[in-house]
């Protein structure tokens, strides 16, 4: 008997109908009522000019709200020690998935931070030389540099049933670290500057010590002249040795001086505690500045700068130590690596390597695991989280990248692209902020903002595929396939900065002439050498301005009306135009809410989790008194002001009763570098590092100085705002400026009077000044991998 079966037609299950995330009602920030449907586990790119919207979409609406519902998964117990998130101004989110933000926020300057303990290499590297290392030293533990060797003697007690106590005298317990006792770990050891600290050849009562407060007749000295220890008369060079150590290092002591009891201490132990000791930027600036020319740091002698004791840098593998290894380039120690043959450890070889071939992969095979976090980029910082996520078992998640491509080099974003693909294709969402083409060229799903920025932005101008954002009548749309083509005729240089056996950390004593009176691009690879040739040679020459991508100085209260001055007019004449103190118009002084104390915002930090911040509820985040709003300048008051961005502002101080000549030029100057569209209030850790450094650049127009040094200027600017710097620059360079510009972006280089190009390679496999001519001879010759890609570029 034949039995038949009917198969039954396939249904759709009803979990596999969540395939998009729906956004309604965005109105965060400079969203105006927003609504789109993102495509789940597909790549999608968000894309406009700079202030349009992206972020406040991306990670202001769609990662926020992520984050505040999980944070709702805690314990009450566990809310009740959290503070309450705010919902993001939306009316309905649906379909979000846990949101993981790779971005660009530098990694911890922590000194115990290194590339290799944030990606984990080290605590895999650890297991391996505890276990195959030759001679055998220890369990990992001996070979980490935050633990200290131990030594324990005494009763150990264990608790057993019945309430007994099995007690044992241990002698001499010891327990293995690898910590270098000398430095702590830290690899490097700071010594003082004797002779910034004491001119020896001057008494106390002339002035010997010149530390800031220390005056000859002051209290501060008296205690050391009134000791008795030494002679206050007598240069400090004549002393004798017992009386230069009771003065510089003699511990705590109590004596009678100044007509009463006093605890005496040595000048050097005094130091470190009251100023060596603190935080640098809890100083008052000129303390900061003594500080920072007194202590010099340079590598422990003990461990030559590894960190690690002597016991763990004398275990071996394949004639290396740990130390050893971690000081290669990585893409040398992959290859290390490769060599381990012992099947005892053969899963944590084959880990070890598909970490450092990730490394390779993303473009930061030039970098050594014992490099600080604190010293990465951005960029770095941004691709070496990314590496973590790479070989993580989370699928269906969604990761939100901020511009990836920053920092890379046209040879290095094709793997960026693959690494970006290979994380849709595991199952997750990703979404991407970005402006660069190649970037955009791979996504599934674009979304564009504008049309504008600020207050001219925030809508939805396309939603569909690359094809269909060409064929729009976007911003992004027509700019997409737009190139700058190569100069016709090329500036002819004046001068010529000249740099002579260069040899800062890859540079192989490179020596070349950087033209004056033109427009100079620097580009090369990703750690070929061309911060280390710029900055390390032409930064600190007289008349040399270096704009970089730095942190600028500045508390969280500090915004763009503060660090250029601005605010300064601004308040004098709101006081001039209502009859008080200009004190009132301060954030940080007399006019301040007094709950939040001007920051606008309430900040609260938890050990356990990171700092989180909510809107002031007394002032609802203006950052005022009730009474100071009330006073008002050409229809707005101070808090309204503030709210306007450059390009308002700009307008609103040019004529009227609110005209301020003084604010005026100031704001030119920000709108020259494309910055018209940020807020004078937005608080400075909230630009990127592309805005900052135009900030620091609209600062310098106008000063004196022959040579600027722009470092990547087109960070974070769209492509229609990359023919508005290349204007900028020539205005620069026509005003009888220098411009010298490290960049990637191909639009500069084809723009550029001349290249200097520099390789191959990156890490040890560069370093070398590769060519140096005009871009229209970098594109003929093709000898370069930059010459490539500005070939294909230019359409050559």
């Amino acid at each position: 008997m034949t039995m038949t079966t009917t198969q039954e037609p396939a249904t759709q299950h009803p979990a596999d109908r969540h395939t998009v995330i729906r956004v309604r009602g965005a109105r965060e920030n400079n969203l105006k009522d927003v609504s789109l449907e993102i495509p789940k586990r597909r790549l999608t790119v968000f894309t406009g000019v700079s202030g349009s919207g992206k972020s406040s979409l991306v990670f202001a609406t769609i990662a926020a709200e992520s984050r505040r519902l999980i944070d709702e998964t805690y314990s009450t117990f566990v809310q009740g020690f959290m503070p309450s998130l705010p919902r993001p101004d939306v009316d309905h989110l649906e379909g979000i998935s846990t949101a993981i933000l790779v971005d660009q926020e530098r990694m911890g300057a922590n000194v115990r931070s290194t590339v290799g303990t944030v990606t984990d290499a080290n605590a895999m590297l650890r297991n391996l030389f505890s276990r195959i290392g030759e001679p055998y030293v220890g369990p990992p533990t001996a070979f980490s540099f935050n633990v200290p060797t131990s030594r324990a003697s005494g009763v150990m007690s264990t608790d057993k049933a019945d309430g007994k106590t099995d007690k044992k005298i241990v002698r001499e317990q010891v327990y293995l670290g690898g910590m270098c006792p000398e430095c702590e770990g830290r690899g490097t050891v700071s010594t003082l500057d004797l002779s910034v600290i004491v001119d020896e050849s001057r008494s106390l009562n002339e002035g010997a010590i010149l530390v800031p407060g220390y005056k000859a007749d002051g209290w501060m000295v008296k205690g050391f002249s009134e000791s008795g220890f030494v002679d206050p008369d007598k240069p400090v060079r004549e002393y004798t040795a017992t009386e230069r150590e009771n003065f510089l290092y003699k511990e705590k002591t109590k004596i009678k001086a100044l007509g009463m009891n006093l605890t005496y201490e040595g000048l050097i132990p005094k130091l470190r505690a009251s100023m060596f000791g603190k935080d640098p930027e809890s100083l008052q600036p000129h303390v900061r500045r003594f500080v920072e020319r007194a202590a010099v740091f340079g590598p422990c002698p003990a461990c030559d700068g590894t960190r690690l004791n002597e016991s763990a840098r004398s275990a071996k593998v394949r004639g290396l130590s740990i130390a050893d290894v971690c000081r290669m380039q990585i893409t040398d120690a992959a290859e290390w690596v490769r060599g381990v043959d012992d099947p005892g450890v053969a899963p944590l070889r084959d880990a070890l390597l598909h970490l450092f071939d990730s490394f390779v992969a993303i473009g930061l095979g030039y970098l050594s695991l014992d490099r600080s976090a604190g010293t990465l980029s951005g960029g770095e910082a941004q691709r070496t989280k990314m590496i973590r996520h790479l070989g993580s078992a989370l699928t269906d998640v969604t990761y939100v990248f901020d511009e990836p491509t920053i920092g890379l080099h046209p040879h290095d974003i094709q793997r960026m692209n693959n690494l970006l693909i290979e994380l849709r294709d595991k199952g997750n969402t990703v979404l991407v902020v970005e402006h660069k083409p190649e970037a955009i060229a791979i996504a599934d799903h674009v979304v564009d903002l504008g049309p504008g920025a600020g207050s001219d932005g925030g809508t939805v101008c396309f939603e569909g595929t690359v094809e269909g954002l060409r064929a729009s009548d976007t911003l992004t749309g027509k700019h997409l396939d737009l190139r700058v083509s190569l100069k016709e005729s090329v500036r002819e240089p004046d001068g010529a900065l000249e740099i002579r056996g260069a040899s800062q950390n890859n540079l192989v004593g490179v020596d070349v002439d950087v033209p004056t009176g033109v427009l100079t691009v620097v580009t090369g690879v990703a750690g070929s050498g061309k911060s280390s040739l710029i900055h390390g040679n032409l930064a600190g020459r007289d008349g040399v301005v270096v704009v970089d991508q730095g942190a600028i100085k500045g508390s969280r209260r500090s915004n763009p009306a503060t660090y250029t001055g601005l605010l300064e007019p601004i308040r004098k004449e709101f006081a001039r135009a209502n009859d008080v103190k200009p004190a009132l118009f301060s954030a940080n002084s007399e006019g301040a809410c007094p709950t939040c104390k001007g920051n606008g915002r309430i900040y609260t930090e938890l050990g356990f989790m990171e700092t989180v911040e909510t809107p002031c509820e007394d002032c609802g985040g203006k950052r005022f008194q009730a009474a100071v709003l009330e006073y008002r300048l050409g229809g707005l008051n101070i808090a309204e002001v503030l709210d306007l961005s450059v390009a308002e502002a700009h307008a609103f101080f040019r004529e009227g009763e609110a005209r301020i000549p003084a604010a005026h030029k100031i704001l030119s100057h920000l709108e020259d570098v494309g910055l018209g569209y940020i807020k004078l209030g937005q608080p400075l850790n909230t630009l990127s590092g592309g805005e900052r450094q135009r900030l620091k650049l609209a600062m310098h127009m106008g000063e004196p100085g022959g040579v600027y040094i722009l470092d990547e200027p087109t960070t974070g600017l769209h492509l229609a705002d990359v023919e508005n710097l290349l204007a900028l620059l020539d205005r620069l360079v026509d005003s009888g400026k220098s411009v010298v510009v490290i960049e990637h972006h191909q639009a500069v280089m084809a723009h550029a009077d001349w290249i200097i190009d520099l390789g191959p390679g990156a890490g040890h496999d560069g370093g070398r000044v590769v060519f140096e001519g005009t871009p229209a001879e970098l594109v003929a010759a093709r000898s370069t991998l930059t010459g490539e890609h500005l070939a294909q570029y230019v359409g050559a």
